[in-house]
């Protein structure tokens, strides 16, 4: 029987956009989804599934019926032989992380957070860093999604090719997906190096940097030449792990980089001059640590300041001239930043929509607090990510559309071919599916 919640005003992790749907429904199952989507078509309304929440742009937003996920979730299977397992979408990966370690599998790779449902994090494209590793959606070997017609279709490279190719970074736009069948590996630990350095030393190092290492982010701080290098290796889970103390993950992951970093954006709101100031300390104080554990454990951390964030992924011999062009662009508009600037790596994939499409990645993801206006900022560095053949993630601010994304995408005309055929009516469609995939239909 259908989950219904009273109707409510909806408003996503970081407050950039919020709607009230008609009705709000939560199935826990497959068939639900189909009862929903019939009575979507009778009453002419549009359906939404939406996820968590961490989405920056209104990719969720409808003023029909938002499928809520929260019934829809858990694993249904294991294949230990084939490391495979089947989840239903709605599965936060946080607990199907904990789920697989169970089993002793893992997801290869993961990005910096965790409280993403598993359909959401994989129909935007979300990655993770590592010059060997591609994003989640590359771990989708077939899915199950139920299209505006109420068809219940599974699909794989071997069956049903076009909708898998377009729907596993779909951006909700084909249809409801309610179940994935993921490609695991082997439970392992990660071997963490987490250290203070320049800016400058490190774009020196830069490719010996990434290809050395398994997987290897760092932060920049505007305005100074001080960087957080986090550089992490793979271990075999049967190998002795080392994890901080409770007490330094608490400091360090929650106290310091929570508490007192929103303490200090709010301060810093009131007076944003100080903002320089501020990261130079803030670089200076930063300690070294090292560490495994986990995989997931420390591929994500808690994030619970508000920010906007705006992320592109650039082909990655770009990376130098892009973070030099940003730090000039910041100095001569006179801007001023208090989130650091986060750079990440990824090898090149083959899926239609993804953001490393063909060439090996750089993605440059910058932030502003909530409470300070990101526009300019986002607005100049949007130009200069654009001049290097930038592609824009799915679930973060950007101001593209259809006609300056089909350069940079090869597949999106496929794509949206594939979404006219399953959904003519548009009754997955909102105005930023229009905005990224146009609002006509196009010829066949």
């Amino acid at each position: 029987m259908l989950r219904m919640t009273r109707p409510h005003t909806w408003t996503n992790w970081a407050r950039t956009y919020s709607f009230t749907p008609n009705d709000v429904l939560a199935p826990a199952s497959t068939t639900e989804v189909v009862d929903i989507i019939d009575m979507a078509r009778q009453a002419n309304v549009r359906v939404k599934a939406v996820g968590s929440g961490h989405s920056f742009t209104p990719i969720a937003q409808t003023d029909g019926i938002l499928v809520n996920p929260r019934e829809l979730r858990g694993v249904i299977s294991v294949d230990r032989e084939h490391m495979q397992v089947r989840v239903k979408a709605g599965t936060p990966l946080h607990e199907l992380n904990v789920i697989l370690a169970s089993h002793g599998l893992a997801m290869e790779n993961l990005g910096d957070i965790d409280r993403q449902t598993i359909s959401g994090a994989i129909s935007t494209g979300t990655h993770g860093t590592g010059a060997r590793f591609k994003g989640l959606a590359q771990s989708v070997i077939a899915l199950q999604i139920v299209t505006a017609d109420s068809v219940v279709h599974e699909c794989s490279l071997d069956s049903n090719s076009s909708l898998f190719n377009a729907a596993r970074i779909g951006l909700g736009a084909m249809g409801v997906i309610t179940e994935y069948t993921l490609q695991c590996v082997p439970a392992f630990l990660l071997h963490a190096i987490e250290e203070p350095g320049s800016l400058s030393d490190t774009m020196a190092s830069l490719d010996e940097l990434v290809d050395s290492h398994d997987h290897v982010e760092f932060y920049w701080f505007p305005h100074t030449d001080r960087v957080l290098l986090k550089r992490n290796t793979r271990l075999p889970s049967h190998e002795l792990a080392h994890p901080l103390s409770t007490f330094r993950a608490w400091l360090d992951d929650d106290f310091l980089s929570n508490t007192v970093f929103e303490g200090v954006n709010r301060v810093g709101s009131w007076q944003p001059s100080w903002f320089p100031a501020i990261n130079q300390l803030t670089s200076r104080v930063l300690s070294a640590r090292e560490y495994s554990t986990q995989s997931h454990a420390v591929f994500a951390s808690p994030r619970r300041v508000k920010f906007r964030e705006m992320e592109y992924a650039l082909p990655r011999a770009a990376a130098i001239t892009a973070l030099t062009e940003l730090n000039a662009m910041i100095e001569r508009q006179k801007l001023t930043i208090s989130f650091p600037v986060e750079v990440r790596f990824a090898a090149a994939d083959d899926l239609w929509l993804s953001t490393a499409q063909g060439r090996d990645t750089c993605y440059i993801a910058i932030h502003q607090y909530h409470r300070i206006p990101y526009q300019p900022y986002f607005r100049e560095f949007e130009a200069i990510a654009q001049s290097m053949q930038g592609r824009p993630h799915w679930g973060k601010l950007h101001s593209r559309n259809r006609s300056n994304l089909e350069p940079v995408y090869p597949y999106l005309t496929d794509a949206v071919q594939v979404r006219d055929r399953v959904d003519p009516q548009r009754m997955f469609g909102n105005q930023y599916l229009e905005q990224v995939f146009g609002d006509g239909v196009t010829d066949n």
